[in-house]
């Protein structure tokens, strides 16, 4: 039996994610196993996730997932280099996986491949550094020194699948990973478009939808949006930026400029524009605005902002993540939860109380998990729902 992870965000679950899992499994046989790791509250968006990760991984477990791990907080609200090894290093950890799947708008895995090898090699380094000095954004200077080196232009590096793609290649390159990697090509709307091809619309395009008043209903397969509306029922989602707005304010606000230097990422004294614009800026979104340039996109500002507002440290990911948390699993999932006691290479927690019994550094991990789900509640329509601690009172999904 082949197992197969996948790393995703599901925000939310929709047909291209299902057709994904399907492809994957048509390609590897139909006894495969999958594995997804799924951010959790937050994503590496910088933002709250639209429904909350036990609804999210219930989505993606009824629609053919069979097992389903958190990826932590230090690594999901993070870069792609980081978010991509550290859910490549939790597949590993599992001791059952055997291949890595994943998006690819190009679909050519080799030329990923061969993309990432050139981003390893070190000198690089000096060619990006010279494109930064010249007052490039990151991933523009990354992308020209790559092509130097190539001699070549790199059309992997401009899209967002491929370039998560370049960065599982490197991943399992880096860590010695024995996964084979899958690229499987896109169909329907792309990335963070507002289009869609029939039901095949984008995450982006969904949110919005959710965002204007409108439901699910017919945009999403049926399973994920019984659970979706189901959460909506309770008044558990959506979460959208703007109900979370007040309270990450008022956190980036009591925080010392120490907080902001210590962030994961920050450089060039951004940390005094991150400081300046959470105390004077009105709303999260302005925080953003005035904290951006050229070199510093809103995308990587957001994060820096978020992951301040979460109390995460650069300290925080510096090795991989500590422990296994799952979130939902059905039958064959709790046959690999069962393999996975004996072959993980990391503890297992299935029950909150088990993360007592965690190292320091894990414990740290799993109480900035806790304190991410309790700010996160605050964004629920229903004031009856935010009650706090619930990380602490959950256990995963077993959907039958």
């Amino acid at each position: 039996m082949n197992i197969c992870g996948i790393v995703a965000e599901y925000n939310p679950f929709h047909a291209g994610h299902a057709l994904h899992i399907a492809r994957t499994r048509a390609q590897l046989g139909n006894r495969t196993g999958i594995i997804c790791v799924l951010s959790g509250s937050f994503v590496q968006r910088g933002e709250a996730a639209v429904f909350s990760p036990l609804a999210r991984a219930e989505a993606a477990v009824r629609c053919g997932a069979d097992l389903v791990l958190e990826l932590p907080l230090p690594w999901a609200l993070s870069s792609a280099e980081f978010f991509a090894r550290g859910a490549v290093a939790l597949l590993v950890a599992t001791g059952v996986a055997d291949y890595l799947s994943f998006g690819s708008e190009c679909g050519n895995l080799l030329a990923l491949q061969e993309t990432a090898a050139l981003l390893l090699r070190p000198e690089l380094n000096a060619l990006l550094r010279e494109n930064l000095t010249a007052g490039l954004p990151y991933a523009a200077a990354r992308q020209a020194a790559a092509e130097t080196l190539a001699g070549k232009p790199l059309p992997e590096l401009r899209s967002p699948n491929d370039i998560l793609g370049v960065e599982y290649c490197k991943a399992l390159t880096a860590l010695g990973a024995p996964l084979s990697p899958l690229a499987v090509p896109r169909f329907g709307a792309s990335h963070d478009t507002q289009t869609g091809v029939g039901c095949y619309r984008s995450a982006a395009a969904l949110r919005q939808a959710l965002a204007s008043g409108e439901t699910l209903h017919g945009k999403i397969p049926a399973a994920a949006e019984a659970v979706f509306a189901r959460e909506t029922q309770a008044g558990r989602g959506p979460v959208l930026p703007e109900g979370l707005d007040t309270a990450l304010l008022s956190r980036l606000r009591a925080l010392p400029r120490g907080a902001f230097a210590a962030l994961p990422d920050v450089a060039e004294g951004l940390e005094n524009r991150l400081f300046r614009a959470a105390r004077e800026a009105p709303t999260f979104a302005a925080a953003v605005a005035m904290a951006g340039t050229k070199r510093y996109p809103a995308a990587r500002v957001r994060r820096m902002l978020c992951a301040a507002a979460l109390g995460l440290q650069a300290a925080d990911r510096a090795g991989p993540p500590p422990y296994l948390r799952p979130l939902a699993f059905n039958a064959a999932g709790q046959t690999l939860l069962a393999r996975m006691r004996k072959s993980a290479a990391l503890p297992i927690v299935t029950k909150p109380a088990a993360a007592r019994g965690l190292s320091p550094e894990a414990r740290r991990i799993f109480a900035l998990e806790a304190d991410a789900a309790d700010l996160y509640a605050l964004g629920f329509p229903d004031p009856a729902q935010r009650v706090g601690g619930q990380l602490w009172r959950t256990t995963p999904v077993r959907v039958v």
